[in-house]
């Protein structure tokens, strides 16, 4: 293993084989329920999450790791053998956890660590991490994996769709009746990363609808140039995932292995079961 570790947290969505074979940690966020904690992805997975909001009616609160949960993670790999750390954290405008990194890196005066604001969430995170990490194996040095992750940001794209607004009504985002007339209009939200930040970009009528719209604007974004990489995230719908990629192969050359990962529990709450997207990496 690199003297050099990457080091992201949960919201990244990265597969635990894939976080293994490059030893990439990732510090969990928080679900509360209560007075009951969990930690994303090692507690709690999207089946249990959703049986528990629809029980209860309500929505669990979310939190970015405290800088303490990140100065333990630092303290364990430098003790694992590390002389620096590159650490990627889930967008600053998205959530606190970059803040808590840098206050955790504060503490370590004498080392290296870099904390990178990825600007993004879930796989268009964890590419950057994978960046980093595939370079340190190839023998790149600390300052060329950052370089190599940063290069990501300008080339990766996030498109989604809500198959329904119960959950943003939950959340006191929609009013309940905003949320029931858009279910009787089986309308569609269509979501995009703007400015680092998952914005809702429209609004269209019928699940079909929703799929040509997110390949229209793949192909916008993509404008010709060759792709590298290709993720398709969904809360409890691989139905919708599988169906949006047979409709992007027939208009776009996708690598012949792309992802299939689960939108996790830390971003799935905001955006509900049913949730489906792609995230596109564009070559150099």
């Amino acid at each position: 293993m690199s003297k050099i570790h990457v080091i992201t947290d949960s919201d990244a969505n990265l597969p635990q084989a894939l976080a293994q074979k490059f030893g990439i940690r990732q510090v969990p966020i928080t679900i509360q329920f209560g007075e009951e904690s969990f930690a994303d992805g090692v507690d709690i997975q999207n089946p249990e999450l959703f049986e528990r909001i629809d029980r209860s009616g309500k929505l669990p609160t979310t939190a970015a790791p405290s800088p303490a949960a990140f100065t333990e993670s630092f303290r364990e790999a430098f003790a694992n053998g590390a002389d620096s750390i590159i650490c990627v954290t889930v967008g600053s405008k998205i959530s606190r956890t970059y803040e808590s990194a840098l206050i955790a890196a504060e503490e370590f005066s004498d080392k290296k660590i870099t904390v990178i604001d990825s600007g993004f969430l879930s796989m268009a995170q964890a590419y950057l991490a994978l960046a980093a990490a595939e370079a340190l194996q190839a023998g790149a040095s600390h300052e060329e994996a950052v370089k190599k992750a940063e290069s990501l940001k300008g080339r990766t794209h996030i498109y989604g769709s809500l198959s329904t607004l119960k959950y943003l009504a939950l959340g006191g985002r929609v009013s309940n009746l905003a949320a029931s007339m858009a279910n009787m209009l089986n309308i569609r939200p269509i979501l995009a990363m703007r400015n680092s930040k998952l914005d809702l970009l429209e609004k269209v009528r019928t699940r079909k609808a929703a799929m040509d719209r997110l390949v229209e604007l793949v192909i916008a974004a993509v404008d010709g140039r060759p792709i590298e990489k290709v993720c398709f995230i969904h809360v409890l719908n691989p139905e919708d995932a599988a169906t949006l990629e047979a409709e992007l192969r027939k208009k776009l050359a996708l690598p012949k292995e792309v992802l299939l990962v689960d939108f996790g529990p830390g971003l799935s709450v905001h955006t509900g079961a049913g949730t489906v997207g792609v995230i596109v990496v564009t070559r150099e």
